[in-house]
Formats: C-alpha cells, structure tokens, sequence
C-alpha cells in the first residue's frame, strides 16, 4: 500500500500528540501519526499519579488525564492516527516503511517527519549486575504497567536501584499496595530525580535512601531470593567490607532512560554524545531538512510540561517549513556547554526569529549547587546575559530565555555555563 502526505509524525505519545495539534493549527491539515501502541498517550496511561500538567495547564492532573487533553483536541481536527503501526524504516528521502495486521506493508512519502518515538529504560544488562538469571528483576516502568495497567502486584518485598522519577513513585506505589520498599539504592552522592518526588514518594513514607551504594551481586536462581549492597567512594570504587546482603524477591532497576533512536539511526541522523538524541537546532530541525525531532527522543525529560512544550515548537516549524516560510540566518551560531554543564539544546541557531522573540535554552548541570549563577557568553567569553538560581541539581532540566535582541548578527557561538567566579 502508497500513501502521500504532507505530515507524518512517529509516536503518539505527550510529543507526537502536542506536535501534531499545533502543526494543524499552524495551518497543516494532512496529518498522519503512527503509533506502534493499542492506543495513545505513550507512557501516560500507566502514569496514574497527579502532577502533570501544572505549568502547561495550569492544574495538577494525572497520566491519563493529561493525555486525554490531547486525544481530546486530535479528535475535535480530525486528525488521523493508525494505533498498532510499526514503524521499520524511514529513509533519507523521508519515504517510510510501516506496517499493520490491517494494511500489511505500508510504504507513505512524507514531505516532512516529526520524529517523536519516546526513550526506554536501561536494563540489568546495560549495568552489568553479576548473577544468576531469576524471576523478579523488572525496570521501573514495566513495574508500573503491571501494577497499572495489567492489575499485578509483582513482588512483596522490594530494593530499588536508583533514584530516577519512576522509580521513586514507584517505591511509594509499592508501598500503597502493601509491599515493603526495603531501600533505595543510588550509586551518585545525590537523587538522579526530581526534588519533590523524593519528599513525596520516600521522606513521606520512610523509604530509606542510600547514596553511594549500589547492587553487586543478585542471588536467587527461580526468583531473586536477596541482593549484596555495597558502598562505594568518590571514584565509584568498592569500599572494602562494605557488603551487606539484603534479603528480598523483587529487584527494581530505575538506572536512566534511553532516547529511542534506532530510526533516527537508520535515516543517518547525526545523534549527540551528551544526549543520545538527534542534533537539532532551535526549530527542533535535524541535520537533514524537514525532519524535526521533539520530546524524550531528542532529550530525556522530567516534566510532560517540558515535552509539550518542546513539541509544539517542532509542530510549528514543520508547518513552517512546509509553506516554505523559514528564512535562513547569513551564519548558524553554535551553542555549547561551559562550566559545570552537560549539555545544552538546541545545538545551534540556524534561522531567523520570525515571531518569536525569545530563545528557550535547556539544559542540565553536572553535579548540585546552591545559588548558581547561569552566565551566557558570546565566542569571545563577553557576557551576554546571567541567571541566578537558588539550587540547581542534574535531576531537573534547567531552561533560561535569552531575548534574541542580545544576539549580534555576526556572531558564530554561545556558550552557556556556571559562573564559579562569584
């Protein structure tokens, strides 16, 4: 089967359901979203705590609510959605190959892609945990879709390694069912999450958090029977005498998520070091014209806020670039990350503001730091602009507006780090 359509968004997650709602409303009304799931809103239907949707919305509305806005609003345009479609290939001519148990393969050339696929979990293999290979050692996510959405309490007595946001609502869900969190576990001196989840989910209910340690050895062979805990220094290297076994059958892993890129890969996508994402520039515009990227995709998000946010920019553009009204600056100008950053988006600045007026910049700093100073300069180190901030940590994304009046046409960089000076 040929199809043709002026739009094709992959996912139809929290990004592909903003981005596909403000590229209609830019205008574009050949719209076509693939979703490899039954149905839409991504990770947000097992999602069922409250918190989402306080800055986008203005009110604190849980998973499935917060995606019901959006499936709400892609139905009120008739925009079309194929639910159990996989997409296999997109080439660099931006035609894709997909298919169903309906249609069989689909084969449909798109004028422009949104990538928006989401990210998954890291698993035991991914940190090498020594050890047999025993029934109870799930990630987070999966954890929250049994308990969720499949109706199954999977274990009673439970350890959590790391401290990312799954899994720290998840230690408090588990907790709620009846279960015993005996600790969570993180290998950094500090939580890889949010700050108001690891108040609300362990502080509040008396889940210890242990910084520096970590899992080295899982016992059990028919279902993990206890795990070895151990404490580690300043270099990640093993305390010596630090082992303590810990008896439980359910190890929960929350060790960082992965941008899902393996089509991105595949149309020969330049995807970065810091992020594992595509390289973009401030329309969320990759390497290759009229393919745009947005949401957990491109970087792994702590807030579905963020994500929304981030895909209407990519639905505009393409609308944008579809009608042909994106106007190219005399010179891109890179944007890099200074001190104390891991990286900063968008990569570069590649057209000229159009209606806008200011420069949303994301980024994540290295390690925590109280009453930072955010300082933006030019190639030559000359001060652009600074923020002030009362705590930055890694576990929560940073963003600064930068007024794109303070941009000098000639220049070719900005940088964007910690000031350690003050």
């Amino acid at each position: 089967m040929k199809r043709e359509h002026d739009l094709v968004i992959i996912g139809g997650g929290p990004a592909g359901l903003a981005a596909a709602v403000s590229a209609y409303d830019a205008g574009i009304d050949d719209i076509l979203l693939l979703e490899r799931d039954e149905y839409l809103g991504g990770i947000l239907p097992q999602c069922i705590h409250s918190g989402f949707g306080v800055e986008y919305f203005g009110q604190e509305l849980t998973g499935p609510e917060y995606a019901e806005r959006f499936i709400g609003e892609l139905e009120e345009r008739n925009i079309r959605a194929e639910l159990d479609t996989m997409v296999i290939d997109i080439d660099e001519n931006k035609t894709i190959t997909a298919l169903n148990d309906r249609d069989g393969v689909i084969t449909i050339d798109a004028e422009a892609v949104i990538l928006a696929m989401g990210c998954r979990e890291r698993t035991r293999e991914s940190i090498k945990i020594p050890g047999n290979r025993p029934a109870g050692i799930l990630t987070a996510g999966t954890a929250q879709r049994y308990i969720n959405i499949e109706g199954y309490l999977p274990g009673r007595e439970v350890v959590i390694l790391g401290s990312g946001d799954v899994g720290l609502i998840m230690a408090r869900h588990f907790e709620l069912e009846g279960a015993n969190v005996k600790a969570v576990l993180e290998l950094m001196p500090y939580s890889s999450g949010l700050v108001r989840n690891k108040v609300q989910c362990l502080d509040d209910f008396n889940i210890p958090l242990k910084f520096q340690h970590t899992v080295s050895y899982i016992h059990g062979k028919e279902r993990v029977e206890a795990v070895d805990v151990v404490q580690v220094d300043d270099d990640f290297n093993v305390i010596p005498d630090s082992v303590e076994t810990v008896s439980c059958d359910t190890l929960l892993l929350s060790v960082g998520l992965i941008p899902e890129n393996e089509l991105s890969r595949g149309m020969g996508i330049n995807l970065r070091d810091d992020t594992d994402g595509p390289d973009v520039n401030e329309v969320r515009e990759t390497e290759k014209e009229g393919v745009f990227a947005c949401g957990n995709v491109l970087q792994v998000h702590d807030l579905v806020d963020h994500v929304s946010e981030e895909a209407e920019v990519a639905g505009r553009a393409a609308a944008s670039y579809l009608r042909g009204n994106l106007e190219r600056r005399r010179q891109s100008i890179e944007i890099e990350s200074g001190a104390g950053i891991n990286y900063v988006l968008p990569g570069r600045l590649t057209y000229k503001p159009g209606d806008s007026d200011i420069l949303k910049l994301y980024f994540r700093v290295r390690s925590p730091l109280e009453n930072a100073s955010i300082l933006v300069t030019d190639g030559e180190g000359e001060k652009i602009a600074s923020y002030s901030r009362k705590v930055v940590t890694p576990g929560e994304m940073e963003t600064v507006k930068l007024p794109y009046q303070l941009l000098e046409d000639d220049m070719s960089e900005i940088k964007v780090g910690l000031d350690y000076s003050q």
